[in-house]
């Protein structure tokens, strides 16, 4: 087994720097750091805490890694995840990826302290994920496509679903549409957005800068863009948020503006969370398959595990739910 000693002579460093590196000190350059990094990956060093670990053949752990552990969305995923893992005789550590490189997330990537991980953290990095992926690791991720012999990637038809979406409002006679988006940098947003743009070029519709407003996917966020759209005194006739946390948000900063919803403007959302159906108005939205990406993914970690062969790309379904926040005035395509 590798030493710190050979990842510091690999290195070209003293032991006191590759040590400073590989505990992200910030004593030394990023340069170095990278540089006794691609020393330590390529002897395949851990560090001596994790040795007692690296003796046994698994840990009977899997790791499921999101961006926030709070939040409706998540619990559902969770669910699925943890139903599998049980039944399959296996313990699940969920946690969060806030802190970014130097969180425990990237630790248990990195330091293989698991079996295998489920990635849905946007704010894990391409590098930090394909770093981690080796034979006898297996990792699935829900947020991205990258080409690794093992990482495997569920997907939900973001770009469909957003289609979906914006055609639902089409069809209903509205051809000024708002976009509500989550984070720029995230993966669903991007595809979310495709799909509502698809939908606009193929009804010819113009699309309007204006009317796209980031919302952050939270309550809060959906609220502000919201409340920025009716300052600007030209609403959209219907606005699709890229999720139903901000459209939540978004019925709430109408209500408190005297706008009735659908009457004065039509909102659909997506995911279809719990809370979706309890808000007044129902919220029109479109459904993904939360508990079923879960147990999915999971399930082909499983299958990895014991030596099965499996493809690397799965997609999942989108369907839209109709309840009584878009205005219906189904008009002929």
């Amino acid at each position: 087994m590798a030493t710190i000693k050979d990842v510091a002579k690999l290195a070209g460093v003293a032991v006191s720097t590759a040590s400073y590196a590989l505990n992200n000190s910030n004593k030394i350059s990023l340069a170095t750091k990278k540089k006794v990094e691609a020393a330590a990956k390529t002897l395949n060093y851990m560090k001596n805490g994790f040795a007692s670990d690296l003796k046994r053949t698994k840990t009977n752990t899997i790791a499921l890694i999101l961006s926030d552990l709070s939040g409706p969305f998540y619990s559902e995923l969770i669910q699925g995840v943890q139903d599998v893992t049980t039944s399959n005789g296996y313990d699940l550590i969920a946690c969060s990826s806030i802190g970014g490189p130097q969180s425990t997330a990237v630790k248990f990537l990195r330091e293989k302290r698991v079996d295998g991980a489920i990635i849905l953290a946007h704010n894990i990095s391409d590098e930090i994920t394909l770093e981690s992926a080796r034979k006898g690791f297996p990792l699935v991720v829900l947020d991205r496509d990258l080409e690794n012999e093992f990482v495997y990637h569920v997907d939900v038809d973001n770009v469909h679903g957003g289609y979906l979406a914006t055609e639902y409002l089409i069809k209903n006679g509205h051809d000024k549409i708002a976009y509500v988006s989550g984070p720029s940098n995230t993966y669903d947003n991007e595809l979310r957005f495709q799909g509502y743009m698809n939908a606009l070029n193929h009804h010819g519709i113009t699309y309007q800068p204006r009317w796209k407003l980031s919302g952050d996917f939270t309550r809060e966020g959906g609220y502000r863009a919201t409340k920025l759209l009716i300052a600007q005194r030209d609403l959209p006739q219907g606005i699709f948020y890229a999720n139903d946390e901000m459209a939540i948000g978004g019925l709430q900063a109408f209500k408190n503006h005297g706008i009735n919803i659908p009457n004065d403007i039509s909102i659909i959302g997506f995911d279809d969370i719990q809370l979706a159906e309890y808000v007044s108005p129902p919220l029109t939205t479109i459904k993904q398959p939360k508990y079923e990406a879960g147990a999915l993914s999971v399930h082909l970690i499983f299958q990895l595990l014991a030596g099965d062969n499996v493809d690397h790309h799965y997609k999942l379904s989108t369907e839209l739910i109709e309840r009584k926040s878009v205005k219906s005035s189904e008009i002929k395509l």
